[in-house]
């Protein structure tokens, strides 16, 4: 009967005394909030960004194009080479040719075609000049001219021969400021060399076709420098293309309960490298700089086009793309607290207290972040392992690990308010405060790398907007990769600057006719 009432008596104690230890533990202070500075919030900010790709025609379609656009046979008249001698003379030419091809090498484009055609020779030799046919004939087309006509009797003259050759053409084009191409054009006309007999005579055939080959080979050259030359399709395109990325294009928040933001893009620059013409195509290279920025609305960013194209050397394609990312505190708290809430520290569980964090917070002042934590510690090796809450208000400076992707507090420091209620901590939560500094010193970091990768995401889906595979040209546009390169912040949210790298390239397979 004695024990009974001594366990008794000894259970109604400890009941007291735990009851006494939570009253305590609820009427003791728990370390007031500081009080915070107020910051202004952050301006629009713009970050510059460029986008840089060569469009690559490859020699093939350029030799398509041509082949459709050039008319296949030719005609016209030769001049009477001997009118004293052949009247009423009735020269013609017809020719025809084949298939266009295109080389190239040291920035210069060759277009290639072969010639074939008939020359024709129709014509009366006068009777008072018969006699002196064999003479004046030797002495215009060869030495052998008179022994050949001799006593030969002509009236009429009716030959024809074969027009066998190539027609080349090269153009070593050059872009000007003014969005126009500069073909600088050159072409030439080689003829095999075969002969017409005209009555008994040999006459060079490339002698008489050539230079009117030439005469319209000229022609024809004059007038495609000069369309080359005023086309605008260059500018067209650009225009185009330009009034595309004048806009605000509206994003959702990196989480559910994000803000709505607006991502401005507005190019300032277009710029172009000269073409550069290779063994397998003619890469032309143009692009845009501009401005990117996150704004709070919906905006009409004006851009005007560009008169001057600014000429740069040339460079392989890249997409460079600087976007800020704003986080509302209430997403940096969620990522905080799941970090930190469940945690006990010392993690071995050696400590002569143990530490557990319930809850975090983070909130900014001035230059700094405030962490306000609830934690329950406790002594190891109390008899009856009893502990207490208390809430702690530490500080630290952010800055952002670029190589990591992580926002890093250093600089960390118990709160005057925390300590001003030291003292009246008990003695397991005194002890917890040196686990918990190194515990967030160690700890005090939160992940940027889900933000980062949504940041990719959208400026990804962005630039595949701008993507297109059609009859007329194929666009590829990746990101490579991103990196956040700043930070700032005012009391409501954190702003990261992410800086997105990637390739950008054109393939035309379809060019109009020329």
């Amino acid at each position: 009967m004695r024990i009974k009432t001594v366990l008794i008596a000894i259970v109604v104690i400890a009941l007291s005394f735990v009851a006494g230890l939570k009253i305590m533990d609820w009427w003791s202070p728990r370390g007031a909030a500081p009080r915070l500075v107020a910051l202004p919030p952050l301006p629009d900010v713009a970050r510059n960004s460029s986008i840089l790709a060569p469009i690559r025609i490859p020699l093939k379609v350029i030799a398509s194009a041509a082949d459709r656009a050039t008319p296949r046979d030719f005609n016209g008249k030769a001049a009477n080479p001997v009118p004293q001698l052949l009247q009423n003379a009735d020269i013609d030419w017809t020719a025809r040719r084949g298939t266009i091809t295109a080389s190239g090498g040291q920035n210069a484009l060759a277009l290639a075609t072969p010639l074939t055609g008939t020359l024709k020779v129709k014509g009366s030799l006068s009777e008072s000049v018969q006699g002196a046919l064999g003479n004046a004939l030797g002495s215009l087309l060869g030495g052998n001219a008179a022994k050949q006509l001799g006593s030969l009797n002509i009236k009429n003259v009716n030959a024809d021969a074969e027009i066998r050759g190539n027609v080349g053409m090269t153009a070593r084009p050059a872009l000007l400021a003014n969005w126009r191409i500069e073909p600088n054009l050159a072409a030439k006309v080689d003829l095999g060399d075969t002969d017409l007999s005209v009555a008994g005579i040999r006459v060079n055939v490339p002698a008489q076709v050539k230079p009117a080959l030439d005469n319209a080979l000229n022609e024809q050259l004059a007038g495609l420098q000069e369309r080359i030359r005023n086309d605008p399709v260059i500018e067209q395109n650009a225009r185009r293309e330009w009034a595309k990325m004048c806009r605000s294009i509206p994003l959702q928040g990196a989480g559910a309960s994000g803000p709505k933001l607006w991502l401005e893009l507005r190019p300032t620059r277009a710029v172009a490298a000269q073409p550069r013409v290779d063994a397998d195509a003619l890469t032309l290279t143009l692009g845009i700089d501009g401005e990117t920025r996150i704004t709070s609305a919906a905006t009409k960013p004006d851009c005007p086009f560009p008169a001057k194209l600014d000429i740069v050397p040339a460079s392989a394609g890249r997409m460079r793309i600087g976007v800020p990312i704003d986080l509302p505190f209430t997403e940096i708290n969620t990522l905080l607290d799941a970090q930190l809430a469940g945690k006990t520290f010392p993690e071995d569980g050696n400590g002569a207290v143990a530490v557990k964090v319930k809850r975090a917070m983070v909130a900014a002042s001035g230059d700094r972040l405030l962490i306000s934590l609830l934690i329950d510690a406790k002594e190891n090796r109390s008899w009856f392992g009893l502990g207490t809450d208390a809430s702690v208000h530490i500080w630290g400076r952010p800055i952002l690990d670029q190589a990591q992707q992580v926002l890093r507090l250093t600089d960390i420091s118990l709160s005057v308010e925390s300590e001003a209620a030291y003292g009246l901590l008990n003695a397991a939560t005194k002890a917890a405060l040196p686990y918990l500094e190194k515990a967030l010193a160690d700890r005090a970091v939160i992940d940027l790398k889900p933000f980062a990768a949504n940041a990719r995401q959208r400026i990804a889906a962005e630039v595949r907007n701008f993507q297109k595979n059609d009859q007329g040209a194929r666009v590829d546009a990746d990101i490579t990769s991103l990196r956040l390169s700043g930070i700032a912040f005012d009391s409501t949210k954190l702003r990261i600057i992410a800086d997105a790298e990637g390739t950008a390239k054109v393939t035309v397979n379809r060019l109009p006719g020329l």
